[in-house]
């Protein structure tokens, strides 16, 4: 059973084809630069493997269509042997980022619920019409073919209302749906479930805190296996700091603002999603960088840091008291799997709960889930990679029934 996993972007197509039989990745590769006057391909064949191929194309590429069937000819070509005809592909998972109120689960993408996706653009203009667009191609370069739809708010569907809701004039959640969505749903739910298989539990039985640091950021309260509350809300800009977004502020500051600084919505919206967070801190977001800037004495690049990994903290304590019982707390995505710093300084002083990272394995990077915690940790603490396209192929299978 193959089945190609689709995450339709603005300008971009991520695309990865997994045989589920032992959910090995026959194919990965990245449509860039759709529109633009040099678009670029480039698809890894059988990656980790001893056939591993590279192929790689610069050239425009029109639009989405172009993108995925210069995807779907690689894919096909009979001298890579990956697939020999479309039809060996027996499902197609498609990343759909905003579900609203909608989608409670993975669902079967019919006329209706392309109308709903649709509907729920409001709440994800920038992210929801490119995932549309990414459906419709693969549903003409497929036909006859389960298309399937994920969505990143679905996991924290299960949030009760006394979490999701906001305290405004309650016409605004009524008419206009602004509540707590949370996102990054499919990574926290993947690395539960990884974290319940390692400790030989079921996840049912588990009280967990996901934290997926990378260029987004955001923490999750799990709660018997469900998601009960989460960092990010009714955008991807609450909660922690990140590369570039501010996370959390007092929301008084746009209207002062607009007041002494000149600025209108639009500027306080971009500054805040592209000009904030670690950026805004020192002038960088990648944190590579700025633990480079720290050895060479620089002080915004330390405060940086600090401000980061203590807000970090600041949630972990929070979300200890939602829970009440902590069984483990899982880092994953980028920094929190390659970040030995931002862990320790992110569970830093919390011996107290029964938090205590064994730093000789801590000083590691995560390329396979890892323990991390101290034998005597009350809690357990883990390492896990994300990866949320075997995720989602996961879910296809499963709703496929096969």
């Amino acid at each position: 059973m193959k089945i190609l996993v689709i995450n339709s972007g603005s300008s971009s197509i991520k695309f990865q084809l997994i045989d589920m039989a032992g959910e090995s990745v026959l194919a990965a590769g990245l449509v860039e630069r759709i529109g633009e006057k040099e678009g670029f391909i480039q698809c890894t064949l059988k990656p980790g493997t001893d056939e591993k191929q590279m192929v790689m194309s610069q050239e425009f590429i029109a639009d989405h269509q172009s993108g995925m069937r210069m995807a779907v000819d690689i894919l096909t070509d009979p001298d890579t042997g990956i697939i020999s005809d479309r039809a060996d592909i027996s499902g197609v998972g498609h990343r759909v980022v905003h579900g609203g109120e909608d989608f409670y689960q993975p669902t079967l993408i019919t006329d209706d619920v392309l109308a709903a996706i649709e509907r729920n653009i409001p709440l994800a203009p920038l992210h929801n019409p490119p995932n549309l667009d990414g459906i419709r191609v693969a549903r003409e370069l497929f036909p006859g073919v389960e298309q399937i739809a994920v969505f990143d708010t679905a996991f924290h569907q299960s949030i009760p209302p006394h979490a999701y809701h906001y305290a405004l004039p309650h016409e605004l959640y009524e008419e206009q749906r602004i509540r707590r969505y949370g996102f990054h749903g499919t990574s926290h739910n993947y690395v539960a479930a990884e974290c319940a298989r390692l400790m030989g539990k079921p996840l049912e039985e588990l009280n967990l805190i996901t934290i997926h640091l990378g260029n987004g950021c955001s923490m999750t309260a799990i709660k018997n296996g469900r998601s009960v509350d989460t960092t990010l809300g009714f955008t991807p800009l609450e909660g922690l700091v990140m590369g570039t977004r501010s996370g959390d502020i007092d929301p008084a500051i746009h209207s002062f603002l607009a007041r002494n600084c000149g600025m209108d919505i639009e500027a306080i919206d971009t500054m805040l999603n592209k000009d904030s967070g670690l950026k805004g801190l020192c002038g960088m977001n990648d944190m590579r960088d700025i633990h480079e800037q720290i050895s060479h004495g620089n002080e915004r690049a330390r405060l940086a840091l600090e401000v980061q990994t203590y807000r970090n903290r600041k949630y972990v304590g929070a979300f200890m008291a939602v829970l009440g019982r902590v069984d483990a707390i899982v880092f994953t995505a980028g920094i929190g799997e390659n970040d030995p710093v931002v862990r320790s300084k992110t569970l830093e002083g919390l011996e107290l709960f029964g938090i205590m990272l064994d730093p000789d394995v801590n000083n590691q990077r995560v390329k396979e889930p890892l323990l991390l915690s101290d034998p005597a940790s009350r809690v357990q603490v883990w390492g896990i990679p994300t990866n949320e396209e075997l995720a989602i192929a996961r879910e296809v299978k499963s709703l496929l029934g096969r």
